[in-house]
């Protein structure tokens, strides 16, 4: 962000700071339904429309150190074999046989010049081609060519991996465009992987992806953690087409500075507005990243069941050892971790009160905002018409930019 740019945003937190009431122009927002997170038949449709055609966060190119090196997820929903070739290349594959289905591999991670099938011994190449069928005298007109694994979309933004079911996707680089030049900056391609770690949770994954899309509740439930520096008024939104947002909320005081990151190395390339505010970026549906200049911590929402979810929290830095034992990284993902242990606190319990006679709808906020675009974006992914009508949020803000 150049000068212009952040003296542009400073100018919006002032604003913010003191408008009394939304912009005259800022429409009234229809209540989100609450059958969106309770209803079977529309949650379905939420997986198979939105979930399984969307580019999400499958893991860090530190987790592929050598050629042969692979590993699974499943957070996807099927097991997905992420794997680096002998070029370097980066692919992804169903973990699944063309044999009889039967998983490839059955660790999380490993390494191999190649995968053979453990039920019947069918061999594949690091690309994903069959090479090798036991007792291959007994198939009649087996097709080598045409028996190949089930590849899935595989693209990278600098060390960030992403995967995408839908072969028909358009390209994650066209898919971020609107944040791409911002990302820049942040030099995802030297960061470094420092710690990964999940979080079960018994809610819809709706009621957490919800909660990190706004700041509404800081002065609520961290009274005694980012309460104490976060200027929540002056928070600035954009709203960005395929679903996407920006958050840039001010520090109470200009000259605070997070004690967690003194004398932890900087980002050199990272700009004003980020380095002393705090950015949080959506990238739709389930990839909340709030970067600073010495780390960036990347979170990621997925539905277990219509009733429960998974949160991964996944840190990533500059000039890091992973070989080194590091107490300042120890201390700031400890306290990190205690932050995003108050944002689950509530998640159960709502998630029992959204099941309830009690819960009718959400009426949101202008602060609540890019959890209303969230919403409209779903729509549109799973098909305005096939959405069912009482679960239907009203296209309102529509799908355009808003700085």
């Amino acid at each position: 962000m150049d000068a212009a740019t952040a003296e542009g945003f400073k100018q919006a937190m002032d604003y913010e700071r003191g408008r009394k009431a939304p912009p005259e122009n800022f429409p009234s927002l229809p209540d989100i339904p609450g059958v969106r997170y309770t209803n079977p038949e529309f949650l379905e449709l939420e997986r198979e429309r939105m979930w399984r055609r969307a580019w999400l966060y499958a893991g860090h190119s530190d987790q592929l150190p050598e050629p042969g090196s692979w590993f699974l997820t499943r957070d996807p929903g099927a097991p997905i074999l992420v794997v680096r070739g002998l070029e370097g290349d980066i692919r992804a594959f169903y973990n699944t046989c063309q044999h009889r289905g039967a998983p490839l591999v059955a660790e999380m991670s490993g390494e191999s010049r190649g995968f053979v099938c453990p039920y019947h011994g069918w061999s594949y190449t690091l690309e994903g081609k069959l090479v090798a069928v036991r007792d291959r005298r007994d198939f009649v007109d087996l097709d080598f060519s045409c028996r190949s694994l089930v590849a899935v979309r595989c693209e990278s933004i600098g060390n960030l991996i992403f995967i995408n079911e839908d072969p028909e996707a358009e390209p994650l680089a066209q898919h971020v465009a609107p944040m791409a030049k911002e990302f820049e900056q942040y030099q995802f391609g030297t960061l470094r992987l420092v710690d990964s770690r999940s979080y079960e949770v018994e809610c819809n994954v709706k009621v957490l992806l919800d909660a990190f899309l706004e700041v509404y509740h800081v002065q609520s439930i961290h009274q005694k953690t980012v309460a104490r520096f976060l200027d929540h008024r002056g928070m600035v939104i954009t709203l960005w087409p395929n679903g996407h947002s920006r958050m840039i909320t001010p520090n109470s005081r200009p000259e605070w500075q997070d004690p967690g990151t003194i004398g932890m190395p900087k980002i050199a390339t990272v700009t004003e507005v980020p380095a002393n505010n705090n950015v949080s970026y959506l990238i739709y549906p389930n990839f909340v990243m709030p970067p600073s200049d010495s780390g960036v911590p990347l979170l990621q929402f997925w539905p277990v069941t219509d009733r429960s979810c998974r949160v991964v929290s996944t840190w990533i830095g500059p000039d890091y050892d992973p070989a080194a034992s590091n107490p300042l990284w120890d201390t700031r993902i400890a306290n990190w971790e205690r932050i995003l242990y108050e944002d689950l606190q509530f998640a159960p319990q709502i998630q029992e009160s959204l099941e309830s006679r009690g819960f009718r709808g959400m009426p949101l906020n202008y602060q609540e905002r890019r959890i209303y675009h969230w919403h409209e974006e779903l729509d549109r992914r799973i098909g305005l018409n096939q959405v069912p009508p009482d679960a239907r949020v009203a296209q309102v803000l529509g799908d355009v930019v808003e700085a």
